[in-house]
């Protein structure tokens, strides 16, 4: 059995140490909260680190669900269960509840982390799904100072994100919109594992119109945090099945999936556009009686 290589330990009491840190021991170093990501891959050797650095203490700077007037903030500390349980989000983001359900187990719910889920990068994991369906920004932080960072943009591609060596995800930002609601659906091939297909679909409507409509989709694509040409195609319409069915025939193009022990491509395709139209369906039906 391999076994991790020799690393330096670390324990950040502030998120200024945490970043200082970071700045001193450069890309060697890296954060840990969960660990039920990293952890695995320091077994395998698959990342190569010196200096591992536990932001567990900062919890109490980080782990806020804040549900404001026109957004809501989220820290990067939150743990799975925390968004799980939190029913002020539940009323404002139903999509957050229906998601953390059905991601991995009460083991890495008690002590995994949005951050630490949307860093990871994993083109398998829900929350960025779902993330990028609330067009969230993410909020950066490094010793000079915040930038903020639309979803769309913060992850580069495959296990890379927009966080910089010498910096830190701090806190996710999700705008709230009048008429508006969301969803999730996943299909999985025993409870807590990944996902064959996960997609997450968020809707505006006025007035019997779609005003803004967004879909997210996980494990069918290295790059499906949100699917190009879905928001034009939907907005200014009226809800229909022939709309979802249009909806979902441009997802299962936006998407390319492998095969694998989960699935042929040809099945991972056709389950990303099945669900998306039952996101985008069951979205629309949450949008009635709101103003």
């Amino acid at each position: 059995m391999q076994v991790p290589a020799p690393f330096e330990y670390e324990r950040a009491t502030s998120v200024d140490h945490a970043i200082g840190l970071l700045g001193r021991l450069g890309g060697s170093a890296r954060l840990v909260a969960g660990g039920h990501s990293l952890l695995p891959m320091m077994k395998l050797r698959l990342t190569d680190l010196e200096y591992l650095i536990d932001i567990n203490d900062l919890h109490a700077d980080l782990g806020h669900v804040r549900v404001e007037r026109d957004e809501v903030r989220i820290g990067a500390m939150v743990r799975h269960r925390e968004l799980l349980e939190s029913a002020e989000l539940a009323r404002a983001l139903p999509v957050f509840a229906e998601a953390e359900r059905v991601i991995a187990d009460p083991v890495v719910r008690n002590r995994g982390t949005i951050g630490g889920s949307l860093c990871q990068a994993d083109p398998s994991e829900d929350l960025s799904a779902v993330c990028g369906a609330l067009d969230a920004v993410c909020v950066i932080r490094g010793a000079d100072g915040e930038r903020l960072v639309p979803m769309d943009g913060f992850h580069r591609g495959p296990y890379e994100t927009a966080v910089g060596p010498d910096e830190m995800l701090t806190e996710v930002r999700i705008p709230l919109h009048p008429g508006g609601s969301s969803a999730f659906e996943k299909v999985e091939r025993r409870a807590g594992d990944w996902a064959v297909a996960s997609v997450a679909a968020a809707v505006q409507v006025e007035d019997g119109l779609i005003t803004g409509a967004r879909v997210g989709m996980a494990a069918v694509g290295p790059d499906t945090v949100t699917v190009p040409g879905l928001s034009e195609a939907l907005r200014g319409q009226r809800p229909s099945e022939e709309l979802y069915t249009h909806a979902a025939e441009i997802a299962a193009r936006a998407c390319d999936p492998a095969t694998d022990t989960r699935g042929s491509a040809d099945y991972k395709r056709h389950l990303a556009g099945e669900l998306t139209r039952r996101t985008l369906r069951r979205a629309v039906a949450g949008t009635e009686g709101k103003a």
